[in-house]
């Protein structure tokens, strides 16, 4: 299947590549060490999913940029979620970087030239 993205639709894709890297990754930490088998196949299904639209984004957008922000998403994403679902810490400072990665997504997406 050949599919061609236009640089909009390159960087739609790319969030929700990075948005199913946040469930991957949570869903990861669920498991448990693979030990519960839902949590397992939600993993592997959005991880799979995951760098498959990465691949596709990465047709139309400059890989650098592109691979920043889809870990960016996933970073920023698992953070929060590791706060709200498994009451890891919310320090001010730990806030703060969070803020940072999500200022430097958003200058990558506004620098890309896409």
């Amino acid at each position: 299947m050949n599919i061609t993205l236009t640089p909009t639709a390159a960087w739609l894709v790319l969030l929700v590549a990075g948005l199913l890297e946040t469930v991957w990754a949570t869903s990861m930490k669920a498991s448990e060490g693979f030990t519960k088998l839902n949590y397992t196949v939600v993993t592997l299904v959005a991880a799979g999913l995951s760098f498959w639209l990465l691949g596709l984004a990465l047709k139309a957008l400059p890989v650098g940029s592109a691979y920043a922000v889809w870990t960016g998403i996933g970073t920023v994403g698992a953070a929060v979620l590791g706060i709200v679902l498994f009451n890891e810490p919310a320090t001010l400072a730990r806030l703060g970087c969070i803020a940072l990665i999500v200022g430097g997504i958003a200058g990558l997406q506004l620098t890309s030239g896409h």
